[in-house]
């Protein structure tokens, strides 16, 4: 069995329904359920985003979208990062994070990058240079920190 990660980066025009069911799918059960926060997930800013998903074996296990500068924050940003549970102890964040980072070099033309990080994540992000730019907020309940790399 290929447990090998592989990468897509698509527009949502691009998205199947079926690829689409499945983000959603794997984005409520981690930020609806497991983090037991409701909020509305579907925000209307999927149609602006690329997106960055994670497939091994067909089935999506890593997840995040991308937007270009004015979109969300006066830089790129990346948002919705999300890796399923069953599949965290293979260290996919990393590999996502920098697939985001390339894709938004690549796709975007800049380096400047701008996330609202959840705050338990604050070290994660840094090992990819991101530094802690805000005070810690509160976001949908969630303590969140802005944070930015240049």
């Amino acid at each position: 069995m290929n447990s090998k990660i592989e990468w897509e980066i698509k527009q949502f025009d691009s998205l199947s329904t079926l690829e689409l069911y499945h983000i959603l799918e794997l984005r409520s059960l981690v930020f609806v359920v497991e983090q037991n926060c409701i909020y509305q997930d579907i925000d209307g800013k999927d149609e602006k985003a690329l997106h960055v998903i994670g497939t091994i074996n067909s089935k999506i296990v890593a997840y995040c979208r991308l937007f270009k500068a004015g979109d969300y924050f006066e830089n790129a940003s990346i948002g919705r990062v999300v890796t399923h549970p069953e599949f965290r102890n293979k260290k996919l964040g990393h590999e996502m994070m920098q697939t985001a980072i390339s894709s938004i070099k690549s796709h975007f033309k800049t380096t400047k990058i701008t996330i609202s990080a959840q705050l338990y994540l604050q070290k994660f992000y840094e090992t990819h240079g991101f530094i802690k730019t805000s005070a810690v907020y509160l976001e949908d309940d969630i303590e969140h920190i802005e944070m930015r790399k240049e």
